[in-house]
């Protein structure tokens, strides 16, 4: 089982990688106002989609996502004697930090291209995604707990940390056994956000 809410994991952040520009019955979802010429990333935007005012260059981070956290940060997230492995998900550069086989673990995936940032997250509720949950955003950065299913009631959850308009990076976390039930996965993936967010804006 966990296993397999791995797999999920995987195939959730693949598919948010996926998603396309956000649609209402075949045509493109208008904005209720143009680009904000103010804004250093001017896109136009559905109702109700954050906009991101300071996007982030992740360039250097895709060609070494383990660099994503710092080896203090995954022990917060973990505890120690994590290992960090690089991945090749199809949705991008990543790295999985794993402590004991497959649990507890911690991944971060950077889409190889734009993928339609936040807005195609919300956009997939009930298509792509079963679960689609804004949650609390970082200083101006939106994060928004997605899923392919729900897997919260096994510990297990998918973050996007939205970085531009149209680019976001995904945080899956999968929790201990001891932990399960005890906090909720989505805000302990969202921990894991605000440090991948603070190793990138350092890195920046």
């Amino acid at each position: 089982m966990r296993r397999a809410t791995l797999i999920l994991s995987a195939a959730a952040l693949a598919a948010l990688s996926a998603c396309s520009t956000p649609t209402v019955n075949g045509s493109p979802t208008p904005t209720s106002s143009g680009p904000n010429p103010g804004t250093s990333n001017p896109t136009s935007l559905p109702p109700g989609v954050p906009r991101v005012e300071h996007p982030i260059d992740v360039t250097r981070f895709k060609q070494s996502p383990c660099t994503a956290l710092t080896k203090t940060q995954v022990e917060e997230l973990l505890g120690p004697g994590a290992e960090a492995k690089p991945r090749d998900e199809s949705a991008g550069p990543a790295c999985a930090w794993t402590v004991a086989s497959f649990t507890p673990r911690v991944s971060v995936i950077f889409g190889s291209g734009p993928d339609g940032g936040t807005a195609s997250v919300y956009a997939a509720k009930g298509n792509a995604y079963k679960l689609v949950e804004p949650l609390e955003p970082l200083d101006g950065y939106p994060v928004t707990a997605y899923g392919v299913i729900d897997r919260r009631a096994e510990g297990a959850c998918s973050v996007s940390l939205g970085i531009s308009d149209t680019q976001t990076i995904g945080i899956a976390l999968t929790q201990s056994q001891a932990n399960v039930g005890k906090k909720d996965p989505c805000d302990a993936a969202r921990e894991g956000a605000v440090r991948v967010l603070a190793t990138i804006r350092g890195g920046n």
